[in-house]
């Protein structure tokens, strides 16, 4: 069990976070959110012991290994295959394996096994800093933004390999479907405080915006008590008959104290000027190709139509020239085949990160905004840069002091500068932490116009996809329909391979079934014989079609029986959960009404009726928890039992 106790962090006059508490128990995966600057990578770098607080401690038990994800590369071996191998025991096939398995998890290929680290591009040399830490037996991972330089199929294979993943966790990530995912608690870091439930974000979200209603009409109503008992103070202070119940006032305004009103906490804002479209298509494709060498096209003969209205993704690994496909429909480059037509009203709002460094340094925010649409009047640019959180004296700031990430904000910001009808977006969720996603997301929703979108964020895809331009296998397919009908009639091919792959190891596993082995995901002995004969014949040799069927029939009977009691609890669980959800919402409209009353008394008791429903629901929730996962645990087991039988029989 790792502590943190009354820790404090600030930097010069901006605070971060002041006598914060909390503690990670075992086994638990913790996602950490808060805005962009409040302090969360700094938390991680504190809890790494790379920065010191200014005040307070934190307890780490002793032998406890902590792994913290670097950005910079600190290589010191001469292949990328034997940096990755560093932290592991020397020798034995296993644990090549175990190398080789994460590093084409995270989107390695075998030819790059023996480069020089040095010579993979920026985004690799952080893949290989997470393959190295994956590989290492540490207690604890502290991953900030790890999946910021993955592409979707490494990011669902890591999510995989977290969620089997035997220690603690604490994950920063823009990415919220992934975090809530991978997460069993949401830490928050919020208003310079901590705070910690168990659950997922949406829950951690609703729990602060109810408490702070809450705080903010019992503020309101604590100042017009005051201001009526000050009107009484007043009054009657001189009256010698009435001094008793001036003097009670007076000690009750002492006793109550004051609260400050809330801070208003910026929120990024997105709102899309649209420009009316009146033709069926904004843009068609007509057997487009493109190539940077002319052995290896990148786009190869594509042809589709954008509709006014679409909401078009563009998924793959990266490198195969979803961003080039981009770049060829906002103009920046040339097809070397076939046509590209765009409809005589379209206008186009294109963002690509790279652009960002072709801004102009010498330009304040607000001069580079209003670059996108001269006619602009001032008080518009400045709400714009407002709304990107450039406020006041902030969007006075050159773009050369700005960072990688408020680029970014700038070429968003030019973009609303100006009316459009197709977006053209690649990768905008980068640089955004969750409540600012949040707010691109609902943006686009809203956005009266078409929407092709490269992304590797599942969120954004399973909110808005409704046609697919996937690259996957060396080709570009479209798919008509939405990404989880897309995960149900194809899927991803490294998907597919791991899963034949995992049919055919249990040949193997007769002869080799090391603990390493099954740490990451290889059928072990027990496994197979689970579903065989006695273990001195396998039954894959012995057993008749008839004796198959019969030990299915077997199997499936098992598992009713050994599943049915987990499911019933599951659903009894979840009613009870979902009732006293219920109640607690009705308990806090209630002290609202009763705050709004000046109902003291009943303020008191329904507080303490909240407080014990709160904690049966963090006990219904952890309990939930537990019965759930070993209804999982016992459910892959019989279905990994009835996939072997079936493959013997085929």
């Amino acid at each position: 069990m790792l502590a943190v106790e009354g820790l404090s962090k600030s930097y010069g006059p901006q605070v971060l976070f002041e006598k914060i508490s909390f503690r990670l128990n075992r086994g638990e995966r913790v996602g950490v959110v808060g805005k962009n600057g409040h302090g969360k990578s700094t938390l991680f770098r504190l809890i790494a012991g790379l920065e010191e607080p200014d005040e307070g401690r934190i307890i780490i038990p002793r032998n406890y290994r902590i792994g913290y994800l670097e950005q910079e590369p600190d290589f010191q071996k001469t292949t990328v295959i034997e940096e990755a191998s560093r932290s592991l025991p020397q020798g034995g096939a296993d644990q090549l394996w175990r190398v080789e398995k994460v590093m084409t998890g995270l989107g390695f290929a075998p030819g790059e096994f023996e480069l020089n680290p040095f010579q993979l591009s920026g985004g690799y040399q952080v893949r290989l800093n997470l393959a190295r830490l994956l590989l290492t037996d540490y207690d604890l991972l502290l991953l900030d933004e790890p999946n910021n330089y993955l592409d979707i199929t490494s990011i669902r294979w890591l999510e995989k390999f977290l969620l089997d993943w035997p220690g603690e966790l604490m994950l920063i990530t823009h990415d919220r479907s992934f975090m809530d995912r991978i997460a069993t608690h949401i830490l928050g870091l919020h208003r310079h405080k901590v705070r910690k439930i168990e659950g997922q974000t949406e829950k951690y979200y609703n729990q602060i915006a109810q408490e702070e209603e809450v705080y903010e009409k019992t503020r309101i109503n604590d100042e017009r008590k005051r201001k009526e008992m000050e009107i009484f103070i007043n009054r009657f202070r001189a009256k010698a008959r009435l001094a008793g119940l001036v003097q009670s006032r007076l000690k009750y305004i002492e006793k109550m104290g004051k609260r400050e009103k809330l801070e208003k906490i910026k929120n990024m804002e997105f709102a899309f000027q649209a420009k009316p479209f009146h033709h069926k298509y904004a843009l068609s494709l007509d057997g487009v190709s493109f190539a940077y060498t002319a052995d290896k096209p990148l786009i190869d003969r594509l042809s589709f139509q954008v509709k006014g209205h679409d909401r078009v993704m563009v998924i793959g690994r990266n490198g195969r020239g979803k961003t080039t496909l981009l770049k060829v429909m906002a103009g920046y480059l040339e097809p070397q085949a076939g046509s590209l037509t765009y409809s005589k009203s379209v206008a186009v709002g294109y963002y690509e990160q790279s652009y960002a460094e072709e801004m102009n340094n010498e330009n304040t925010v607000l001069e580079e905004i209003a670059l996108a649409n001269p006619q602009l009047e001032p008080a518009r640019i400045r709400q714009i840069a407002g709304t990107l959180m450039f406020e006041g004296d902030e969007a006075l700031k050159p773009i050369k002091v700005l960072s990688g990430g408020e680029k970014s904000r700038v070429l968003l910001g030019k973009i609303l500068a100006k009316p459009v009808n197709l977006l053209l977006l690649d990768e905008p969720t980068n640089h955004l932490d969750l409540e600012s996603s949040d707010a691109l997301l609902a943006a686009l929703d809203n956005f009266d116009g078409a929407v092709v979108m490269v992304t590797h964020n599942e969120m954004f895809l399973r909110a808005l996809a409704e046609r697919l331009v996937v690259f996957q296998d060396n080709k570009i397919e479209v798919f008509e329909g939405d990404y989880e009908s897309f995960l149900e009639k194809i899927g991803w091919s490294e998907e597919r391979l791991e899963r034949e792959a995992r049919t055919r190891l249990p040949e193997k596993s007769f002869e080799s079934g090391s603990e390493s082995d099954r740490h990451f995901g290889q059928p072990a002995d027990e496994a197979v014989n689970q579903a065989a004969a006695p273990a001195e014949a396998p039954f894959r040799f012995k057993l008749s079609p008839r004796e198959l069927r019969k030990l299915r029939s077997e199997v499936i009977v098992e598992k009713s029986r050994s599943l049915k009691p987990l499911e019933e609890r599951v659903q009894q669980l979840e009613n009870n959960i979902e009732e006293t959800e219920e109640r607690i919402s009705q308990l806090t409209q209630k002290i609202i009404e009763a705050s709004v009353d000046g109902l003291g008394q009943e303020v008191v008791r329904l507080s303490r009726e909240l407080d014990l429903h709160r904690h049966s629901l963090e006990s219904l929730y952890e309990e939930y928890t537990q019965v759930y996962q070993e209804y999982e645990d016992k459910r892959q087991v019989f279905e990994r039992r009835l996939e072997e039988l079936d493959k013997i029989s085929s």
